[in-house]
């Protein structure tokens, strides 16, 4: 029986690795033989790289062993892996996977996320890119070397926390405590992140069948579907890009997401498709962001400016855009991003009678920090249509819903017998809603579960128009440009409101949506 040699770097996780697989094998009944490799050559190979189908940046000190034939198999972390791999080197499994979270590991404790500013480290493009989209008054510092030497400069430098891959503190026993750790739930993973990949050469078919036992199936699927994406969207640039499918009951949930590198925006995918309807969804996914200004957010492109041109405070979906006329140009960006809050389990330890929620953002917000099943709210009061079918889709059954903030005071004072109510909110929200509860005697506990920040711009002269889609909005457009001849489009009364104090000429839109906000814009300029 011949012995396998498996090849590895010999850093401790790589070595973790590589036992594992061969831990495996050995149960089979096969001999096995560990190969470090770190660093090899063109004096060792047989022929030239360029001939082995190895070159540029790509190129892998295992992956030209294993084409030289001095191993038999190599082991990565698949996460680390091109997606194309070199001619004559194939996949040959891929184990279980391990735990694909993010993981903040704390320097003291987490009573910095109370204050204004901290200093955040990740070596990580797609980390950095994430977290300041979520704290973007907080500074990433860089940090580079194994695992090791990372936890050991967090403990040498005045840092608030560093970020690492949850599975590899997990394999090498490095996990703090729970009171130093934070588990990054919201943060999406780098596509393959947590799992482990055997490759072998496409011609030695004995070991493609002996390797085939150890591939669990549903990683497989999962991962397949997240490289595709990566590999849809790389395109031959470096971008932030996160991706996990899951497998839930023969249907596989699958989120992928594009930053931008500073992290002001993103655009994402989420799908939920049968595991038998699956086999494009991460090209689909990936072609969806790329249609949406995936290309604007990883590269410059050249602009074409129209007869009318308009700006959009808020990022536009591929269709939004398209329904404008043909004779005039739209540029956009967010002008301001929702922040979830941290929010501690006590709030939601019992039951809680009476709860308001006012926006979708305060709905993503509670989700963010709890699962479904514990949020026990026995009557859940909302706004606005949509808002209420998110909150029945994700929480539960809506005892009532108006579509403004002050009708729907007014009906609680008239309908509501207890007189105790949590309000989850946001560091913005309306005044009308609690001045008039307590106006009536009843005690309201706001919970402020996200932050509505300013994300300001410097926006050129050029454009006829400004779409504005909240006071919010103008606030911070505002902070950087100044209110010139532009015309303001105002998504609703409040917004344009708001507006007249700033802009001669303002139009609202008939119905408070963007659709009907477009429409309106092709209105004016037709």
């Amino acid at each position: 029986m011949r012995t396998i040699r498996i090849g590895t770097r010999s850093s401790q996780l790589a070595l973790w690795q590589a036992n594992t697989v061969a831990k495996q094998l050995e149960h089979l009944g096969h001999t096995i033989e560990i190969v470090k490799i770190d660093s090899i050559g063109d004096k060792v190979l047989d022929k030239p790289l360029y001939e082995l189908g190895i070159t540029g940046v790509f190129t892998k000190n295992l992956d030209i062993a294993l084409l030289n034939e001095k191993i038999d198999i190599s082991v990565n972390s698949f996460k680390d892996v091109p997606t194309k791999l070199p001619e004559g080197i194939v996949q040959a499994a891929v184990l279980k996977r391990g735990d694909f979270n993010d993981v903040l590991i704390l320097k003291e404790d987490e009573n910095f996320f109370t204050k204004k500013s901290a200093i955040i480290a990740t070596g990580s493009l797609r980390r950095k890119a994430q977290w300041l989209y979520r704290y973007p008054n907080h500074t990433i510092t860089g940090l580079r070397g194994n695992v090791n030497t990372r936890l050991q400069k967090l403990e040498d430098n005045n840092w608030d926390g560093a970020i690492f891959a949850m599975a590899g503190l997990k394999r090498l026993k490095l996990l703090p405590s729970n009171e130093k750790h934070i588990k990054l739930d919201w943060m999406i993973p780098a596509p393959a992140q947590g799992a482990v990949m055997i490759s072998t050469l496409a011609k030695d078919e004995e070991l493609l069948e002996i390797c085939s036992e150890l591939n669990d199936e549903k990683t497989a699927i999962c991962v397949k579907i997240e490289r595709k994406f990566l590999e849809v969207l790389e395109g031959g640039c470096t971008a932030p890009i996160g991706a996990l499918a899951m497998i839930w009951d023969d249907v596989i949930k699958f989120k992928g997401v594009l930053f931008s590198p500073d992290g002001k925006n993103k655009i994402e995918f989420y799908k939920e498709v049968e595991v038998d309807n699956a086999t494009d969804l991460g090209e689909y996914a990936a072609n969806y962001i790329l249609e949406r200004g995936g290309k604007k957010l990883m590269r410059k492109i050249i602009v074409i400016d129209k007869d009318i041109n308009v700006y959009s405070t808020k990022n536009l979906s591929l269709n939004q855009q398209k329904s404008l006329s043909p004779k005039i140009g739209v540029s956009m960006s967010d002008f301001i991003v929702t922040r979830s809050n941290r929010l501690k389990s006590v709030i939601v330890k019992k039951t809680i009678e009476n709860v308001i929620i006012t926006s979708q953002n305060a709905v993503d917000a509670l989700l963010d920090s709890f699962i479904p099943t514990e949020l026990n709210f026995k009557n859940i009061y909302c706004v606005g249509k949509r808002t209420k079918r998110l909150i029945e889709r994700k929480i539960g059954k809506v005892t009532h819903v108006e579509n403004s903030a002050e009708k729907l005071a007014n009906y609680l004072v008239k309908n509501v017998e207890e007189k105790e109510i949590t309000y989850f909110c946001g560091n913005k929200r309306r005044t009308e809603l609690p001045t008039i509860l307590s106006g009536s005697n009843i005690t309201l506990h706001e919970i402020e579960c996200y932050q509505t920040q300013l994300t300001p711009r410097k926006v050129e002269d050029k454009y006829d128009g400004i779409l504005f889609y909240s006071p919010t909005g103008i606030e911070s457009y505002l902070k950087k440009n100044t209110s010139n001849k532009s015309v303001a489009f105002c998504i609703g009364d409040t917004t344009a409101s708001y507006a007249k104090k700033h802009f001669e000429k303002v139009v609202v839109a008939k119905i408070p949506s963007v659709e009907s906000l477009l429409k309106s814009v092709n209105e004016y300029f037709q």
